[in-house]
């Protein structure tokens, strides 16, 4: 008898030691919304990010009003209770919407989104996100403000408009593109959307305020504005093998063929794809103002290119290429400090292509200032400077035949006239005026 109960014994031992393994390595999941809703309307889309390296058997979504509760979502997986430790899940994005079109019953007010996830494990634990969520089912509606707007062709400008109703995202439309606008100073529902006339856009371009609902309804609001043209050069640059053998080699020291094509490539192409990397910085950008003065401009410098410049590349007597140099090109003397042209956050301190050594400084609402063919780089990318503050050298780093800086501007992605942000006068009538 005392040998069969040592058995059991012994029996109990090998199973409950690994069952308690397999309990032990049993995990929780982590939730977050991605971002975190705070108004629904008719079918507002939400994410919820899961992260759970033994996966999730169950998730479920459930909008909660006034005692009463609605699914929204419930996806099921097949159970793992003891083969989880074999495998490894990669975090997931779980999207779906809530709105008025999945609970009719759904009033204006405030409701809940209640997120559950049960582990595919032994344990099968359940964890648990929710976000308290404004509901407001009127459609879309939009205003903006009533100042008079002078645009510039290739400049900047600025708007303020008030949605309201249902709507997820509000902006200016310029042609074909979008600026999205960021609460204003002040509150009361205001918006601040800065945007851009580039420089090549036709002079029958009518800027638009918008306004879309989550299920993608729009409402447009026109405001008074007025269009100047700017007659840009146009202007020949001759280059030679030296100057190739530089910047060929320089920016692309592994590739291969005759260094004029190789030359065009960067010229056009690794152009196009630098200043796609530019432009996405904008949503590096704090939604304020990081700045209260006007931009600097390097003290003491010789301008030898101007903003949109239209140049044509000689080479051996003949045109091989034409791209807009989108900038100014400041020199004063080999190594001159670089100062940043106002208070700021460093999204960008790197090489950069036809930029060479490269920084970028945020100042708020998309609006960023470029410094690029730098010798040296002293600042790091998240560091605050200050207007004046000193971040690099002037140098001949990428595309650059001679020591200067290459500076410019850009809004929402979109690279400007850096003239009028130099201009005191210009930013009190149409930025710091239009907030008394």
């Amino acid at each position: 008898m005392s040998k069969l109960l040592i058995a059991v014994a012994v029996l109990l031992i090998l199973v409950s030691i690994p069952a308690a393994i397999l309990w032990s390595s049993s995990s929780h999941s982590m939730l977050s919304f991605q971002p975190a809703p705070a108004t629904i309307g008719q079918e507002t889309p939400v994410t919820v990010h899961v992260v759970n390296p033994h996966g999730v058997r169950h998730i479920v979504a459930r909008l909660e009003q006034n005692g009463a509760s609605t699914l929204l979502l419930q996806t099921q997986t097949p159970s793992d209770h003891f083969l989880f430790w074999r495998r490894t899940h990669a975090p997931q994005d779980v999207a779906f919407t809530a709105g008025k079109k999945k609970s009719p019953n759904l009033q204006e007010g405030k409701a809940r989104i209640l997120v559950e996830a049960e582990s595919n494990d032994l344990r099968a634990a359940t964890d648990t996100i929710s976000a308290d969520v404004n509901v407001i089912l009127r459609p879309p509606a939009l205003t903006a403000d009533s100042f008079q707007h002078y645009i510039n062709q290739g400049g900047s400008e600025m708007l303020l408009l008030t949605p309201s109703g249902d709507w997820t995202q509000a902006g200016v439309r310029v042609g074909a593109l979008s600026f999205d606008s960021y609460p204003a100073t002040g509150g009361g529902g205001q918006r601040l959307a800065l945007f851009a006339l580039p420089w090549d856009a036709p002079l029958s371009t009518t800027p638009v305020a918008f306004a879309l609902s989550a299920g993608g309804s729009e409402v447009t609001a026109n405001f008074s504005f007025k269009i100047f043209p700017k007659k840009f050069r146009a202007r020949d640059l001759a280059i030679d093998d030296k100057f190739l053998e530089k910047v060929v080699n320089q920016i692309d020291p592994n590739g291969s063929g005759d260094l004029l094509t190789r030359f065009i490539h960067i010229n056009g192409q690794l152009r196009v794809e630098n200043n796609k990397t530019l432009a996405d910085l904008r949503l590096k950008s704090e939604p304020k103002f990081l700045w209260t003065q006007s931009f600097m401009q390097l003290a003491n410098s010789q301008v030898e290119s101007a903003f949109a410049d239209v140049r044509s590349y000689i080479y051996k007597g003949k045109k091989v290429d034409q791209q807009v140099h989108l900038g100014f090109d400041l020199a004063v003397v080999a190594h001159t400090p670089v100062i940043a042209a106002n208070d700021g956050r460093v999204v960008w301190a790197a090489p950069l292509g036809i930029y060479g050594n490269c920084i970028v400084v945020d100042h708020g609402y998309t609006l960023q200032s470029i410094y690029g063919h730098l010798s040296e780089i002293g600042v790091k990318e998240g560091e605050m400077v200050k207007r004046g503050q000193v971040m690099g050298k002037s140098g001949s780093t990428g595309l650059a035949g001679g020591d200067h800086l290459h500076f410019s501007m850009q809004v929402g992605g979109v690279q400007v006239n850096p003239v009028e942000w130099w201009d005191e006068h210009w930013i009190k009538d149409h930025i710091q005026n239009r907030f008394k």
